[in-house]
């Protein structure tokens, strides 16, 4: 089984064909979307690059872009003051399916 390590939004996956991610949004109107490959991980070959290894591609299919994320909550409170704010935040993913290791 084909492995394979991509990096996006400065984070770092590790990913096999059929892997659907939840990554952090991509400013694409494209269905299909490619990512250089980190490292390569065929079997019992492995492939590291420097940075990145060359004519290795990862390509993946996007499913979905909106907010998927769960909500965090943070509260600031002070006790005695009747100061009490809450501010909630959920951010904007991509969900991707990897289709293709070449």
């Amino acid at each position: 089984m084909k492995k394979a390590v991509i990096r996006t939004g400065s984070k770092q996956y590790l990913v096999a064909e059929g892997d659907i991610l939840d990554i952090d949004k991509l400013n694409s109107d494209k269905k299909k979307i490619d990512f250089e490959a980190l490292m390569v991980i065929d079997g019992e070959k492995i492939s590291v690059g420097t940075p990145i290894v060359d004519a290795a591609k990862v390509s993946a299919d996007i499913i979905e872009t909106d907010k998927l994320g769960e909500k965090k909550t943070s509260v600031r409170y002070k006790a005695k003051k009747r100061v009490h704010t809450v501010h909630g935040h959920r951010q904007h993913l991509t969900t991707i399916k990897i289709t293709k290791i070449s």
